[in-house]
Parts: C-alpha cells; sequence; structure tokens
C-alpha cells in the first residue's frame, strides 16, 4: 500500500526529531569517551576538544594500576553478583508465596509490604537497625538494607499470578510439594522475569553510593561510585582523603579530569556489555506475561 507525500513527510520529521534528542543524549558520553583516551599534553593545551589529536591510554593504565580503584571494583562487582542473586531469591520466593490463594495470612502480608513503599522510615532508622544488627563497616551493610523492595515484589507477584494455575496443579498431581513446584516449575518459567529484575538489582547494586558512605569505614570495603565521588571532590577542592589525593598524583602528572573520565567510563562499560545479551528475555517475559490459564 502506498502512503501518502504527507505521511510520509510527517514519519520523516517523527525520525529527525528522534534522531536529534538521540544525537543530544549521547554528546555527553561520546565526549566523556573522547577525554579519556585524549592525550594529558594536548588536554592541558586546549579549552575544547571534540576530535583528539594525540590519543592516549595513559589514564586507563593508571587507574587500572590503582590497588584503591582495583580493590573498589571488586567489591562493586561482589556487590553486583552476590546481592544480585540474593534479592531474586527472596524476591522471586516472596512473590510466588503472596501470588497463591492458599497461602494463609496473604493479606497481612500484602499490607505489611504496601506500608513500606507509603511510610519510609528515614535515615536514622535505618542506620540504627544496621549498627544494632552489628553490621556497621561489613559488606554486608551494603546488601541486606536493599536486598529487595515492595515495588519489585509486587511486579513479580503479578507475573506469578498470570502463569497458568494448571502447571501448579499438575505437578502436585505428580508428587511434587510446594518448594519443589517453585523451584521445577516456577523458576524456569520465570526466567525472563528473573533476568529483568536481575538487570535492574545489578544496576542497583553497582551504583550503590549512599550506603557505603553511611556503613563503610574501612577503606577496602569502599564501593567504587564512592571511590569516584572522593575523586571527583579531590579534583575540584584539592581536599580529599590522603588515599584519594595519592591516587590522583601520577609520575606523568595526567590531569585529574582524564583520569575522571576514564574512571567513568571503566564503571560504566560491565552495565553497559550486560545489557544487550538480557534484551531477549525482556521479550520473553512479555510474551510470557500475556499467557491466561
Amino acid at each position: 500500500m502506498k502512503h501518502s507525500f504527507g505521511y510520509k513527510f510527517t514519519n520523516g520529521m517523527i525520525y529527525a526529531v528522534l534522531s536529534l534528542i538521540g544525537l543530544v543524549t549521547l554528546l555527553p558520553f561520546l565526549y566523556v569517551i573522547i577525554i579519556s583516551f585524549t592525550d594529558p599534553s594536548e588536554y592541558l593545551s586546549k579549552s575544547l576538544i571534540l576530535i583528539p589529536e594525540k590519543w592516549s591510554f595513559s589514564s586507563y593504565q593508571y587507574i587500572l594500576s590503582t590497588e584503591m580503584f582495583i580493590r573498589s571494583l571488586g567489591v562493586s562487582a561482589f556487590l553486583a553478583i552476590v546481592g544480585s542473586i540474593i534479592s531474586i531469591m527472596i524476591t522471586s520466593a516472596l512473590s510466588y508465596s503472596l501470588s497463591r490463594r492458599q497461602f494463609f495470612g496473604k493479606k497481612f502480608f500484602l499490607l505489611a509490604i504496601l506500608m513500606t513503599m507509603l511510610f519510609n522510615p528515614g535515615m536514622i532508622p535505618n542506620f540504627l537497625l544496621v549498627e544494632s544488627m552489628g553490621l556497621m563497616d561489613t559488606i554486608w551493610s551494603l546488601i541486606l538494607p536493599a536486598v529487595t523492595s515492595a515495588w519489585y515484589v509486587f511486579l513479580m507477584r503479578n507475573f506469578y499470578q498470570e502463569l497458568p494455575e494448571e502447571l501448579e496443579e499438575a505437578a502436585k498431581i505428580d508428587g511434587s510439594n510446594d518448594i519443589g513446584v517453585f523451584f521445577k516449575i516456577m523458576l524456569p518459567i520465570s526466567l525472563p522475569a528473573i533476568a529483568a529484575f536481575g538487570l535492574f538489582f545489578a544496576v542497583g547494586f553497582w551504583n550503590t553510593y549512599f550506603n557505603g558512605v553511611l556503613y563503610i569505614n574501612s577503606e577496602e570495603l569502599r564501593p567504587m561510585q564512592v571511590v569516584l565521588q572522593m575523586m571527583l571532590i579531590q579534583a575540584s577542592t584539592n581536599v580529599a582523603d590522603p588515599s584519594v589525593a595519592a591516587m590522583l598524583q601520577s609520575e606523568q602528572m595526567l590531569p585529574p579530569e582524564t583520569i575522571k573520565m576514564a574512571a567513568v567510563v571503566v564503571a560504566s562499560l560491565p552495565i553497559i556489555m550486560v545489557y544487550p545479551f538480557l534484551q531477549k528475555y525482556f521479550v520473553k517475559g512479555m510474551l510470557v506475561g500475556s499467557i491466561k490459564g
């Protein structure tokens, strides 16, 4: 079917506007990447660099050879992997239980979870809770307070409610109990939803900052985002933790800005690389969620 000139013109304008918006959104990221690869001497001699004449890996070499930054990468990787696994298991089990009709006390637990969405206790009660549990200055103070959220529980509960109940009934006829149904039937079927929520949890743990400032005092347990923020403060005010100040000083006298940009690229790259591999699960999640029993 041939489209009219007005239809083609409108579509062309829409694509042009969307392309312009996408380009404007992409420019800051491109600038960060360009500065991170710019030679230090060229960066210091120019006020604005669009395309560097000299490319350099010195900032990346320095960051990846710095013990403090490498250690913070390891902490953030541990949070993203271990924290996501624990969050997925707790959120999936809780959501599946709340989606079953025969679950005793379901309304009470749903109301209790809903209350956490409406009334946030605030920073001080959370701090006192973590302190009373003996989690201060431990890696678990960054995982357990953020292990799940009421919003994710309700979303995954709705997902489990849309799955056919005949699957559970057939498994119980074959002799499986509730735990077996959950691990052998529901978890494999809900893989698309688990992958999607797992990505959300991983991004949240990878970007851990505020809890790291509140609960962590040891330099060895600082997550990457805390280290990056300390680098930003040091580069802007020249006042920071002595370990960070030593990190920003090298034999080559690298500009702090190029080091910051390289650190941002290194911090963002793992999450960016994960998205393409999980994209197919988002599509499958839509199809599975459309099944009606």
